[in-house]
């Protein structure tokens, strides 16, 4: 009866100690620990903590934390390295990857503390693949480097001890998307392609494009709009605005083929002379101006089919259009338009068919580029976008951020971009994960020796 029994529980036990390992062995790796400092732990469930050491594996389901003074750089599978801030715990709770595989997927629970991290091939193959959940709102990864840190009281006593200036909170970009229909893409001055979606920035030098069947609407940070139709390429030229100046501003943009419908805001009111549209075929001047760009054929460089060229057509306001060649201008008004070709010019009065709503019947969602005044000591989640996109999404609301800008989200969903970079961010003393010789740095910085060559 006695070895009956005993036969018994050790089957039991083997049976459990199997389905412990088939679960472990169906984990997914998710990457290993590339550095550390201090005491740290990785925890599968219940299982015994292990310590946070160089090459640690770690695994779907790995909750990781960080003591007073303690941090780790870990990589991941797809690229993405992270640096846990002390006084952190981070839970990788869903991990999915395969190279080329179209299903990955990251999903993060930020319980406390913070990170810094450069994002890799997950958060680039879907705007919605990759995402970090707190307790405060949820953001999105939409491939990029950025740090979030959650505070309560502890954020607003680092900015108290930084003795340096905080710096202004600019939005560098030019404009965002509004609504992108479709896949749409920016190539920026170095050639280098990133998807735009809803809240996407757009940045000077930037050509936006869109493909057969897909459409996009941008909003500037003067207020003008612009919809592009179905295989469009569209470049920013220059744009410089100050809202406490905008007659100093300057808005010059080329349609290198396909449409735009234009709506101008301050700049062209406060000085259109600084305002204007290049295509290969004419150069338009505004006047305070609502007007439509079709650029085909010969317009865009292409073999021109019978009909196409460059078609203007003023809705509001007035325009001032200069064919290629000519030094003669011809000032178009409202319900008035030009047909270019080849062929010669000639006059329209009625519109023509143009794809996508005319932007002044859009408007532009709360928050896209306003600032406000937030405290570093208030309490909630921080994130810096060093460069990149991220959302970041309460219950209520959704703000946007991208190169270069700061964002907050209130434990009650309020979401702002405060007026200043807080400075516990700013000037973090964590290592960020890219980093060379990140224990160096470490002991540089709790040395107080400054580095010229640190990156902000």
């Amino acid at each position: 009866m006695r070895e009956r029994l005993i036969r018994q529980i050790w089957r039991a036990g083997l049976v459990l100690g199997l389905g412990l390992f088939a679960s472990a062995a169906s984990a997914q790796r998710a990457g290993e620990v590339e550095f550390s400092r201090g005491v740290g732990f990785a925890q599968t469930g219940s299982a015994t903590p292990r310590t946070l050491g160089k090459g640690l594996p770690l695994m779907e389901g790995d909750r990781l934390t960080t003591s007073e003074g303690a941090s780790a750089i870990i990589k991941l599978a797809d690229g993405t390295r992270m640096t846990v801030r002390p006084n952190s715990e981070l839970v990788i709770s869903q991990y999915q990857f395969k190279e080329n595989a179209t299903d990955n997927s990251m999903l993060l629970q930020m319980v406390r503390g913070g990170f810094r991290a450069v994002t890799g091939l997950i958060s680039k193959s879907s705007p919605n693949a990759a995402r970090v959940q707190t307790n405060t709102a949820t953001i999105g990864i939409r491939g990029t480097d950025f740090d979030a840190r959650l505070c309560t009281r502890e954020c607003g006593t680092e900015s108290s001890r930084i003795s340096d200036q905080a710096r202004p909170n600019a939005v560098l970009a030019s404009a965002k998307v509004i609504q992108a229909f479709g896949e749409v893409n920016a190539v920026d001055a170095s050639n280098q392609r990133r998807r735009l979606v809803d809240g996407g920035s757009v940045y000077p030098g930037d050509v936006v494009e869109t493909g057969n069947g897909t459409r996009a609407i941008l909003a500037f940070r003067d207020d003008s709009r612009m919809t592009l139709g179905s295989n469009t390429r569209f470049r920013i030229d220059n744009f410089v605005y100050d809202e406490r100046n905008a007659g100093e501003g300057r808005f010059l943009a080329s349609v290198l083929k396909g449409s735009v419908r234009a709506l101008t805001g301050l700049i062209a009111r406060a000085n259109n002379r600084n305002v204007g549209f290049s295509t290969a075929t004419a150069t338009i001047g505004v006047r305070g101006t609502g007007l439509d760009i079709v650029c085909t054929g010969a317009c865009a460089g292409e073999a021109g089919a019978s009909g196409s060229g460059l078609t203007l057509f003023a809705w509001l306001g007035s325009i001032a259009v200069t064919p290629s060649g000519q030094t003669a201008l011809q000032v178009l008004q409202a319900g008035q338009g030009l047909f270019i070709s080849p062929q010669g010019i000639l006059p329209i009065n009625t519109q023509p068919p143009v794809e996508g709503a005319r932007p002044d019947t859009v408007t532009p969602p709360q928050k896209l580029f306003t600032r406000e005044q937030v405290s570093d000591a208030q309490e909630g989640l921080f994130v810096f976008v060093r460069d990149g996109h991220i959302e970041v999404a309460t219950a209520g609301e959704v703000l946007h951020l991208g190169k270069g800008e700061a964002g907050f989200a209130s434990p009650q969903g309020q979401t702002a971009r405060p007026n200043t970079i807080p400075k516990f961010i700013d000037f973090d003393k964590v290592p960020p994960p890219t980093t060379k010789n990140p224990l160096l740095v470490s002991v540089l910085n709790d040395a107080g020796i400054k580095q010229s060559n640190q990156c902000k």
